[in-house]
């Protein structure tokens, strides 16, 4: 009998309906498309406007997708964790929200914080708890509304995030697909170049944090394009040398969709040819926890049952991390 692992067994994901393009950004500070485009990749992201409406509408969406294309009851799901840096409020959870608006009585869960690498944190924590038998049916969201803490005077930033995200089924499986190994990491140390230095303990909210932008966030570009690069590919290749794949095994890289340069690097690190490196930044830019799940939504009719993928992510703390799977099922 083979080993019980983690396997991905539907996969939803969801945007909202606003559209924020490059050439609304020109009108907002001072910055070009063609400045955007050679730089990042990106052309357009969505933006959550409104009042109430929080990070937890995207993780409710994209989990209703789920349930429905599974035919699930509600009270089928034991474990809903949220990989997020924008939750609805510090507490309750989001992933409390989401469970309560959807019905999700059985199910307990909670939030993972690790910025950009938020969703493989979540997701390979998932796997455990299907793998040691305590849960059946696990939900993964990855969501952010980082517009919620984007200066849109900034151009360092705010060309680059967007609001969106998904959500993926786990199951138990023995047949061999599924999660089969995964490589995370952190450096505390590189969070003085990517942070948001307000709100939290050390600096609670006041008029001064406010008045300083200090809820907003921070990026030191160069320092983190440096260790993006650096940091995504090693521990791409970390992943294949540990299991013996060479780059004509991949059927897929799916990396984090911050910047289409640091994205080329991994690939080429992995050897991989560009058709095998699955990219939508150009229509969401980097959502945060959310860019993995919404690669796996746009181009899920790709996917074949026994398909090594790879997940990379890098994001701010620092984290990074991969996480290498056979994929479990063929195009519904």
């Amino acid at each position: 009998m083979n080993k019980v692992r983690a396997a991905i067994t539907a996969i939803g994901g969801w945007v909202p309906e606003t559209v924020l393009s490059n050439a609304d950004l020109e009108k907002m500070v001072d910055t070009n498309d063609e400045w955007i485009i050679s730089r990042t990749g990106i052309k357009e992201r969505r933006i959550l406007k409104g009042p109430d409406r929080g990070t937890s509408e995207i993780g409710i969406n994209a989990v209703r997708q789920i349930l429905e294309k599974r035919n699930l009851s509600p009270l089928d799901i034991d474990l809903v964790i949220v990989g997020t840096v924008t939750p609805d409020y510090f507490f309750p959870s989001t992933s409390n929200l989401i469970c309560d608006q959807l019905g999700l009585k059985n199910a307990w869960g909670y939030d993972l914080a690790a910025a950009c690498s938020g969703f493989l944190y979540a997701l390979s924590t998932g796997a455990q708890f299907i793998e040691t038998g305590r849960c059946k049916k696990v939900i993964v969201v990855g969501s952010d509304k980082m517009s919620s803490i984007i200066d849109y005077e900034d151009r360092a930033t705010c060309v680059i995030f967007g609001d969106g995200g998904g959500a993926v089924l786990l199951e138990p499986d023995d047949s061999g697909v599924g999660i089969i190994d995964f490589v995370l990491k952190a450096d505390g140390s590189g969070g003085q170049h990517l942070n948001m230095k307000g709100g939290g303990s050390r600096n609670p909210s006041n008029h001064e944090t406010v008045d300083k932008k200090m809820h907003f966030v921070h990026q030191e570009g160069q320092a983190v394009f440096k260790h993006a690069v650096t940091n995504m590919a090693d521990v791409s290749a970390e992943i294949m040398e540990r299991n013996n794949l060479k780059s004509e095994d991949i059927a897929y890289l799916l990396a984090h969709q911050a910047n289409k340069r640091i994205i080329d690097a991994t690939a080429s690190r992995m050897g991989l040819s560009s058709e095998k490196v699955l990219m939508n930044i150009e229509r969401y830019g980097n959502t945060t926890s959310g860019t993995i799940p919404l690669l796996m939504t746009d181009y899920e009719h790709l996917f074949r049952k026994g398909d090594n993928i790879v997940f990379s992510a890098f994001g701010g703390g620092f984290t990074w991390g991969a996480i290498y799977l056979k994929w479990a099922y063929d195009p519904k």
